[in-house]
């Protein structure tokens, strides 16, 4: 019996690549190793639980290759299960801008040219990556902080003020936000504001760290779902649109039975009468199929229903 990367990662970070690409078996796989810290094993008569006490970095591709802001409820094919287990989800868009778009390529071209990276390496910060390393090895080693009292007191009024809700997007937008704020994301701004208390060294975690790790939770994870960037996934939909996806798929089922199939032209046009948007009934497919529920059969062009 072999470790995998999660298990061999115990202690370290495990960064995975090209995460949507994984199987969905074994994305399920690691949600224990992302909550627990450990991997159990019931394998030829073997039953045993392994560490996996490591930080998960993962990078995903958008559905189509690139974000696509008239699309942003389709770009991620992300269960919120998988989701709320990262503490912090960053959006990166490939922003056209100049001098942006110079210094990366100057960048890129300086690689294949061998020229100036080692000069540059030694220029990046004022300390070496060897001294860096060392530095947060004595610091994870030797340092435990937890959170203050005033610290704990504030993170307390902060999350119910979140759990509450955006009042001012809400008004903005007319439509009830329903991010999913719970104590997972509290657990996240916790271990952000004791990382970074362990960084300096410092015994508890104070106000201005939970400060900061409520900005980099605001900027990352809050923002991505307050603009509707994370709306595809479900548990990131308004209540709104949550509740006419309901509404179709119901419909959808009392459509055709188990066993049968339609046309997907004619089910979509049907349903286009009815006034519901394309995007809601093309979403309802997607999810539907992603469950298992449907299957695409001659070229797509027809839906069965397998349960």
């Amino acid at each position: 019996m072999e470790g995998g990367a999660m298990v061999l990662a115990d202690g370290g970070v495990v960064c995975i690549d090209e995460f949507d690409k994984m199987r969905e078996d074994d994305r399920v796989a690691i949600h224990e190793a992302m909550e627990q810290q450990t991997i159990s094993i019931a394998k030829a008569g073997i039953t045993t639980t392994l560490n996996s006490r490591c930080s998960v970095l993962a990078a995903a591709n958008s559905v189509f290759g690139r974000w696509d802001d008239l699309k942003a409820d389709e770009n991620i094919d992300f269960m919120p299960t998988i989701l709320s287990r990262f503490d912090m989800i960053f959006i990166v868009k490939d922003v056209h801008d100049e001098k942006r778009d110079s210094t990366l390529a100057k960048h890129v071209i300086g690689i294949h040219m061998n020229a100036e990276p080692t000069a540059e390496k030694t220029q990046e910060g004022e300390l070496s990556l060897s001294v860096l390393k060392k530095y947060i090895s004595f610091c994870r080693d030797k340092c435990g902080p937890r959170l203050s009292a005033t610290a704990a007191e504030k993170l307390k009024n902060r999350y119910v003020m979140m759990r509450n809700g955006t009042r001012e997007h809400e008004q903005e937008s007319v439509k009830k936000s329903s991010i999913p704020i719970t104590v997972r994301q509290l657990e996240a701004i916790v271990r952000i504001a004791e990382s970074l208390a362990k960084m300096q060294l410092q015994p508890f975690a104070t106000e201005w760290h939970v400060d900061e790790a409520l900005r980099l939770f605001q900027v990352s994870t809050l923002d991505a779902a307050l603009s509707g960037d994370l709306s595809g996934a479900e548990g990131f939909s308004t209540q709104e649109e949550h509740e006419m996806l309901l509404r179709i798929e119901g419909q959808m089922k009392r459509r055709f039975a188990i066993g049968s199939q339609v046309s997907e032209h004619s089910i979509v046009q049907d349903f286009l009468k009815q006034k519901y948007p394309e995007r809601a009934i093309y979403k309802v497919l997607h999810y539907m199929i992603r469950r298992g529920e449907i299957q695409h059969r001659m070229q797509r062009k027809m839906l069965y229903r397998i349960k």
